[in-house]
């Protein structure tokens, strides 16, 4: 059994503070409850959309990995979830988004 929360409490956690502190936080796609892998992407006003994915190290550790794909987010995440249905796929529009994703995802 893992430490780990399951996964639709640790999105819901982040939609919930992104919210809170004046962002916007939505689901795109919603996966598996207990352990779905999670896809964050980031609007920014002076870039393309960012995409962080968490990452589950061999010793248990947590970690936000940057995957930004050279073709550009949204084809991304959408190819990746034709492969593995139980992804999440969270869009953050908030300044400072990589440090709540981090804090929120990689503390559980």
């Amino acid at each position: 059994m893992s430490d780990r929360l399951p996964t639709h409490i640790a999105v819901g956690a982040l939609l919930r503070r992104v919210n809170d502190a004046g962002g916007i936080a939505m689901v795109r796609a919603k996966g598996d409850a207990q352990g779905g892998a999670i896809l964050v992407l980031i609007e920014s006003r002076s870039g393309p959309v960012r995409v962080l994915e968490r990452t589950i190290g061999f010793d248990g550790s947590v970690t936000l990995t940057e995957s930004t794909p050279a073709d550009g987010a949204e084809s991304y995440w959408r190819r990746r979830r034709e492969r593995d249905p139980d992804l999440w796929v969270v869009e953050l529009d908030i300044p400072e988004a990589e440090r709540f994703a981090a804090e929120t995802i990689s503390a559980n």
